[in-house]
């Protein structure tokens, strides 16, 4: 059923704070979308992009109106980039495994967030399971940007399956709440945990080395249960309210909610109800900004794949493969801006700094607003600083590409990211305003794992132990256990004993902020 709106958006924001085919006919021209929050490269037509568009920024909208959470519109470069690859075959190949059954994956970094998935179906108001993949990685990109807080690995997962369980009204509606079907499989037939495994599913994988078939499903399912529940959903406020004052989450459960045993008896009553609530939200609720979809020169669509292969990451081997085709279609095109940018980044990431430097130069001279070019330029006066014999104008000469930047995008988060790094990568202390930079380009890119965990440490050479953990804690909670977290979790077991002004050894943990975390489905 469909609740009342008022009373119910009310109560959700009161809970939080505590058949179009999207595939294309072969050689199609790509196309690009652009949104407050989202590109999106595709080589479907103008309509089916705009539409998928539309579908994204309309789900962010309902998440915002439904949590109560309004995260700050991203700077141009900081939304996130979504590039539509074509098939499930050709996604596998490009996420590194072609026998996984993964069906899209989210990369976050600084300046630069990267989502790939295969051509989405928008099959009338029904939500093709790629796109569920995509909007459940969006949702913990959201709420990463949206609020500070570490919360449980149930909470982080049953959320984002709760929002992705999302389905799109042809007068521009949305539905939140639905059942999740794509998880009928985890509730019915894996192996199922308690209500206590659910509450501490960290320590369950801990102690077993590996995860819980069933976990998803079921945090899905008690998620929703809290959400709808009018005796329960203020118990759940209390618990988070708990939790994010330092009690362990059983602790915290059994203080918030009382006799667990019988919670569990509940949520199996819940499971086998033949119909459950849900949240209509319509479209005069949900107003999204302007939407523009533009057609690609000739030359980035014959770069295309160059550049799909770039931004998903590549080894240096892999890039030494790829540069080839990125010269040859440059060769093709000299007088195209977009193609000179990605060869600059193919040129650095083989490692040939001089080369991106000219490919960057050469881009910036056809057309002065290409960030990337800016960006690939920095990275390589950057690398080539290091063996500079004189390190000051060297670092100076590296920071000009992103002082231009900087001035056409402040609030472009890698300017300020490497303005600390020139203190650092030469062996100085890096000055009060560079820290600041630091800490400000954490706050536009909070998603960004390898960013969170230098400003953490950070923090911990300055002997703010206190504030360290407090940095480091949404990363230790991260629920697909990035090496990054590992690191915070490490860190946070010693800080919790440590004591402001207390020098911590730090030998044994490198940050850095080069390191991609993928998560997908």
């Amino acid at each position: 059923m469909l609740t009342d709106i008022a009373r119910f958006l009310a109560r959700a924001a009161a809970f939080f704070a505590a058949a179009l085919v999207f595939a294309a006919p072969a050689q199609a021209d790509w196309h690009k979308a652009e949104t407050e929050r989202f590109v999106i490269y595709s080589d479907s037509d103008a309509r089916d992009i705009r539409e998928f568009a539309e579908r994204l920024e309309r789900y962010h909208m309902a998440m915002s109106k439904l949590s109560g959470f309004n995260p700050a519109v991203p700077s141009p470069s900081n939304r996130v980039t979504v590039y539509a690859v074509g098939s499930e075959r050709t996604l596998r190949k490009l996420y590194g495994d072609t026998g996984s059954n993964v069906a899209g994956f989210y990369i976050p970094r600084a300046g630069g967030s990267v989502a790939f998935v295969p051509n989405v179906r928008l099959r009338g108001n029904e939500t093709d399971f790629t796109l569920i993949v995509l909007m459940h990685e969006y949702a913990h990109h959201f709420f990463l940007s949206a609020t500070p807080y570490a919360l449980p690995r149930w909470i982080t997962e049953g959320s984002a399956e709760f929002f992705a369980a999302a389905r799109f009204q042809k007068n521009g509606g949305v539905d939140l709440g639905l059942p999740a079907n794509h998880r009928v499989g985890d509730l019915n037939f894996a192996d199922q945990l308690s209500i206590e495994e659910i509450l501490d599913y960290d320590r369950v994988v801990a102690e077993r080395g590996r995860r819980r078939d069933g976990f998803y499903g079921q945090a899905w399912l008690l998620f929703h249960y809290l959400m709808f529940h009018e005796t329960r959903f203020p118990q759940y406020s209390e618990y988070a309210r708990l939790y994010m004052q330092g009690m362990p989450s059983l602790q915290a459960a059994e203080e918030a909610f009382g006799d667990l045993g019988e919670l569990e008896k509940e949520l199996k009553a819940y499971q086998r109800s033949r119909r459950i609530p849900a949240q209509r939200l319509p479209a005069e609720l949900l107003p999204i900004g302007q939407i523009t979809v533009s057609e690609l020169s000739e030359g980035m669509n014959e770069m295309m794949d160059v550049i799909v292969k770039s931004r998903r990451g590549v080894n240096q081997e892999e890039a030494l493969e790829l540069l080839p085709d990125a010269r040859q279609v440059a060769g093709e095109f000299p007088q195209d801006a977009g193609v000179l940018t990605a060869l600059a980044e193919a040129e650095y990431d083989a490692g040939n700094d001089a080369e991106a430097i000219a490919a960057a130069d050469r881009a910036l001279a056809l057309d002065p607003s290409r960030k990337n070019a800016y960006v690939q330029k920095g990275y390589a006066l950057f690398r080539m600083a290091l063996d500079a014999k004189d390190q000051d104008a060297a670092y100076d000469h590296a920071m000009e590409p992103f002082t231009a930047l900087n001035q056409m995008e402040p609030d472009h988060p890698l300017p300020l990211i490497y303005y600390y790094r020139s203190f650092v990568q030469r062996g100085m202390r890096p000055e009060e305003n560079a820290k600041l930079a630091l800490k400000r380009a954490s706050e536009l890119a909070p998603f960004d794992q390898g960013l969170r965990l230098n400003v953490g440490m950070m923090l911990i050479s300055e002997r703010l132990n206190q504030a360290a953990r407090a940095t480091l804690a949404p990363l230790a909670a991260d629920p697909h256990g990035s090496g990054a977290a590992q690191k915070a979790r490490q860190l946070i077991a010693v800080l919790e004993k440590t004591p402001d002004g207390t020098p911590l050894d730090m030998s044994a943990l490198v940050a850095d902020n080069d390191e991609d975390t993928e998560s997908g489905g």
